[in-house]
């Protein structure tokens, strides 16, 4: 019975991971990355200041993306979509990477897959986990690697704003010492699989009470 509700609880996840389709290519403020930069590059270039070329989407961006839409009679949102990007960059926005892609699904079947797999110390394999353990063997399993511990896994990747947290992003926690000491897989909804001491693979709310109040970021790696 219980193996029957698992596939049902699977399918019906599917399903809805279905939904999360047709997301709209754009930059908003508080992203960062190589992205970031290259578009405050030439923003720069273009005479609207930015300030240091740091990769970081914060309000001088914000501002000087507003001020380049206004002169060019782009929607002023202060939001680098397709017309904004095509018209700063002289090229297409890069495709966004959303929860139906093949590698994104492959990595959150796989994931849920191991539900009940108990917490094993420095476990690094089905017959048991510790946190960094299962991202790191999940993540193997569609060919990306990742480093070992959680906050190795940390400096890897791009990071996410919660608001704009997507399926297959690893969301990181602050548990039994400072930084980033506990990782686990976003599935949507405000939902995480993670190795967990008390109940091995388990599904999470990001807000929860515990959960919530140690949330420390996100990385995007897919």
């Amino acid at each position: 019975m219980r193996k029957f509700f698992r596939v049902v609880v699977f399918s019906l996840f599917l399903a809805s991971a279905g939904t999360l389709t047709c997301a709209e290519a754009a930059f908003h403020q508080g992203d960062q990355g190589q992205d970031i930069a290259s578009i405050q590059a030439q923003l720069n270039a273009l005479g609207y200041n930015v300030g240091s070329v740091d990769g970081d989407f914060g309000e001088a961006t914000a501002i000087a993306v507003g001020k380049f839409q206004r002169d060019r009679g782009l929607e002023n949102d202060g939001v680098i979509g397709t017309d904004t990007y095509r018209a700063i960059m002289g090229r297409e926005i890069p495709v966004s990477r959303d929860g139906s892609s093949s590698l994104v699904r492959r990595v959150v079947q796989s994931s849920l897959r191991y539900q009940g797999v108990p917490y094993v110390f420095g476990g690094g394999s089905p017959s048991g986990f510790d946190c960094s353990g299962f991202t790191r063997y999940v993540f193997a399993q569609a060919g990306i690697y990742l480093p070992r511990s959680a906050d190795e896994q940390y400096e890897v990747g791009q990071y996410v704003s919660y608001s704009r947290l997507q399926p297959g992003d690893l969301v990181y926690f602050t548990t039994y010492e400072a930084g980033a000491s506990h990782v686990g897989i976003y599935l949507g909804n405000g939902q995480f699989i993670s190795a967990t001491s008390s109940r091995g693979i388990a599904i999470a709310r990001m807000d929860s009470g515990y959960w919530g109040d140690r949330y420390l970021g996100a990385r995007r790696v897919l």
